[in-house]
């Protein structure tokens, strides 16, 4: 399986970012995606997921501010990521979970918030 991301970029604070994610097969195949994140000298943090059914759950610093979507015709999830703040910096990773446990993921994609 291959996850390509993109979407990344430099955005005031307050601003938004809307991420994508684009899977090499089916994503009705996979339990769940969702997004990681990895802040310079941080360890990896889980932020967003959507299983197959459509539920979704977020990180709490989140919450009310980021929207986890996806468009199984498209093969697609995405992030929309809203009133961003300067600790939101981080490489963001997408991933899938396949029904065996399995995961995969993308290469990552830069998020920059700062004035």
């Amino acid at each position: 399986v291959q996850l390509q991301a993109s979407g990344g970029g430099l955005v005031q604070p307050g601003g938004s970012l809307r991420l994508s994610c684009v899977v090499s097969k089916s994503i009705l195949s996979f339990t769940s995606m969702g997004w990681y994140r990895q802040a310079p000298e941080k360890q990896r943090e889980w932020v967003a997921a959507i299983t197959s059914g459509g539920v979704t759950n977020y990180l709490d610093s989140v919450k009310g501010r980021f929207t986890i979507s996806r468009d199984n015709a498209k093969n697609a999830m995405y992030l929309q990521m809203d009133s961003l703040k300067p600790e939101d910096t981080a490489v963001y990773y997408c991933y899938t979970q396949g029904r065996g446990g399995s995961y995969s993921w993308g290469q990552g994609t830069q998020v920059t918030v700062s004035s």
